[in-house]
């Protein structure tokens, strides 16, 4: 089981950190990512980091701004977002992986298993 949590209100240019926590399963070994889904709108990729940490991919309109990151001790995948805009406002969904590297397909929901909840990210213009 996946709990996202760490989703609010926030003014335009504001910061927020996301939180996903795995239970029941450890995902040490494998690739997690981060996706989101605004109103009226597809599931799109944002951000996805490989077992070890070492690798990750980041959608284009979130690059420089957002940072993911793990911490296998905790089981525990965080994505940090700064400079945040009106048009990051969705519900963001951490997911897990049965790969442990990143492949084409980490930035598409078909290449999770695991989804968790949702949280969401209001931005405020």
């Amino acid at each position: 089981q996946l709990q996202a949590s760490g989703g609010g209100l926030v003014q335009a240019g504001g910061s927020l950190r996301l939180s996903c926590a795995a239970s029941g399963w450890s995902f040490s070994s494998y690739v997690m990512g981060w996706f989101r889904q605004a109103p009226g709108m597809e599931r799109e990729f944002v951000a996805a980091i490989n077992w070890s940490g070492g690798n990750n991919a980041y959608a284009n309109s979130v690059k420089g701004r957002f940072t993911i990151s793990r911490v296998k001790a905790k089981n525990t995948v965080y994505l940090q977002m700064n400079s945040l805009k009106p048009e990051d406002t969705a519900v963001y969904y951490c997911a897990g992986s049965l790969r442990s590297s990143l492949v084409p397909n980490s930035t598409t929901p078909s290449g999770y298993f695991y989804w968790g909840q949702g949280t969401l990210v209001t931005v405020s213009s």
